[in-house]
């Protein structure tokens, strides 16, 4: 059977429209409130910002033969067992017949302080997967095939966040790959290396600017951590555990 990407491109650009608009409400709302000034943590902690992209996930689940799956989206039931620490909160999972099919993290940054958040957003990741696959090692989701676990961001595109940036490694080089990269470049080679290290099944970045909350305008940095790759490798998951079952 072919998968079905779901019309992803049509749903991703109204993703995009509502990351940007829904950031936007929060502001306006802090300061109609006269809330003392957040800067950019008032939009962020509206806390709805990536349901778009919950909702692109969703669509492939259903078109990919897993019509009855169920997909959680409550945080009540967001949570799975960890391994070095009782439980992790996740952004969406999928379950279908008491197997983990899909486990998603959906992550942003705008500036203006990309530099300690990129630190924190790979630390993150790094640390979630090594938790999750130890988990899933000593049977934590019992013996059934692997999930598909999926890490993705939306980084605003500006100078900020395309400009060279300098490393500081004064006892060891760092690798070369880093040297003069953007932190943009910087979550494309997290991406790939989060993939290529079998950390997660999929981890896509994509880049957007502000102006995009009128036309949805957004982009990738490469093949392997785009989003068109994320997408297809979910639907493709989602449809070999139909054929399973």
């Amino acid at each position: 059977m072919a998968i079905d990407l779901a019309d992803y491109e049509r749903s991703a650009r109204g993703a995009v429209r509502t990351f940007w608009r829904t950031r936007e409400r929060a502001r306006r709302k802090q300061a109609d409130a006269r809330l003392p000034d957040q800067g950019e943590r008032a939009s962020v902690t509206a806390g709805k910002n990536m349901d778009g992209f919950i909702d692109l996930a969703v669509d492939l689940v259903r078109a990919n033969g897993l019509p009855n799956a169920s997909v959680h989206l409550d945080r009540a039931l967001l949570t799975l067992p960890g391994y070095f620490r009782p439980t992790k909160l996740w952004d969406l999972l999928v379950l279908n017949e008491g197997r983990l099919v899909a486990a998603i993290e959906l992550k942003s940054q705008v500036g203006p302080s990309f530099g300690n958040n990129f630190n924190n957003r790979a630390e993150e990741a790094i640390g979630s997967a090594c938790d999750l696959w130890t988990a899933y090692r000593e049977g934590a989701f019992g013996d059934h095939a692997q999930p598909f676990v999926g890490w993705l961001i939306l980084v605003e595109d500006a100078p900020a966040s395309r400009s060279a940036v300098r490393i500081r490694s004064p006892h060891f080089p760092a690798f070369p790959d880093f040297e003069g990269a953007s932190y943009l470049k910087r979550y494309d080679l997290l991406c790939r290396r989060l993939v290529k290290e079998q950390l997660y099944t999929t981890a896509a970045v994509i880049s957007s600017p502000r102006s995009a909350a009128k036309t949805g305008e957004h982009g990738s940095l490469s093949e392997m951590s785009g989003l068109r790759t994320f997408v297809t490798s979910l639907a493709g998951h989602v449809a070999a555990e139909a054929a399973r079952t």
